[in-house]
């Protein structure tokens, strides 16, 4: 029997783009290594009033991660069916629901320094970054540290589990005193650089109601499952609550999680803001009026 070229050449070609689409998010999503190192945060391209992405993922479901849509006030049949193991008065099925929550994990695009020629990354950081950052960010001493002409840089320490002697990694951060450009005001492809962001919501797609409703189903019934194939998150870097891999519920709570997640999907609805929006229209005063002029307007086009 000949060769099915045309089957062949179909199947390479989605293999290919399958890890074009997984090397797209390993060169995008950006980590700190151990030690020391330096990144600008500039503002987000599909919100450049606030810099901050905050998105909710499940982890450990099944040995992978979901982006839950409750990042966006959507209904998520897992954190139903958590709310309803919190209502039955056992204190093991309150730690269960607590377990089954999503974590918050918050993003933001930066230009890390060494590296500018990379071109926008995404670093993910933990509540306590998180805090610190958009304390800073409302210091009226420091003014907008995002800003393209007059923002400041941020040194990032990172330490393992094996420096810090404790069950998780730890990152501090500081942010310098001088304000500087993002990048190169003469160089006219680091500033298209900045222009040239993706989406995060690309590198996380979002299951449907009825697909994570599925997901969940398999994973609490395992017995009755087959295996299923979805497109995930990635993995978190920073230590997160662990969640069994196996839930045993009472059958009343079960029965009423099915009946709860029998809801229809609502709307889509516009993504929310975090508490901190960034005067990133606004020029820092004290620039210099050439670099002022190299990143006008780079984000109103």
């Amino acid at each position: 029997m000949a060769l099915n070229i045309s089957q062949l050449k179909s199947r390479l070609n989605s293999l290919s783009s399958q890890g074009s689409g997984n090397n797209k998010k390993n060169d995008v999503l950006w980590k700190p290594n151990p030690g020391k190192q330096v990144v600008r945060i500039i503002p987000y391209k599909f919100n450049p009033e606030n810099p901050f992405i905050e998105l909710k993922f499940h982890y450990n479901i099944n040995g992978k991660t979901y982006l839950s849509p409750d990042s966006f006030g959507r209904p998520d049949p897992i954190v139903e069916f958590a709310n309803r193991l919190k209502r039955t008065g056992s204190k093991e099925d309150w730690q269960m629901g607590r377990k089954m929550e999503p974590k918050m994990r918050t993003f933001a695009p930066v230009i890390v320094r060494g590296q500018e020629n990379e071109g926008v990354k995404f670093w993910g950081f933990g509540k306590t970054v998180y805090q610190e950052l958009v304390s800073v960010c409302l210091d009226p001493e420091y003014g907008d540290i995002t800003d393209p002409a007059n923002g400041r840089d941020i040194t990032i320490e990172f330490k393992t589990v094996e420096e810090t002697g404790k069950s998780f990694p730890e990152t501090t951060v500081r942010v310098k005193p001088n304000v500087t450009p993002a990048v190169d005001p003469k160089n006219p492809q680091l500033i298209e650089s900045l222009k040239n962001q993706i989406n995060i919501l690309d590198l996380f797609p979002e299951l449907s109601y009825d697909e994570l409703k599925d997901v969940m189903d398999k994973w609490l019934n395992p017995e009755t499952s087959g295996e299923i194939e979805v497109t995930t998150g990635t993995e978190t870097e920073e230590a997160v609550a662990e969640v069994p891999s196996k839930v045993a519920p009472t059958t009343d709570v079960t029965k009423q999680a099915k009946q709860a997640t029998q809801a229809t999907q609502t709307p889509k609805a516009e993504v929310k803001k975090a508490a901190f929006v960034s005067p990133t229209a606004k020029k820092a005063a004290g620039g210099s009026n050439d670099v002022e002029k190299a990143f006008d307007d780079l984000f109103n086009s």
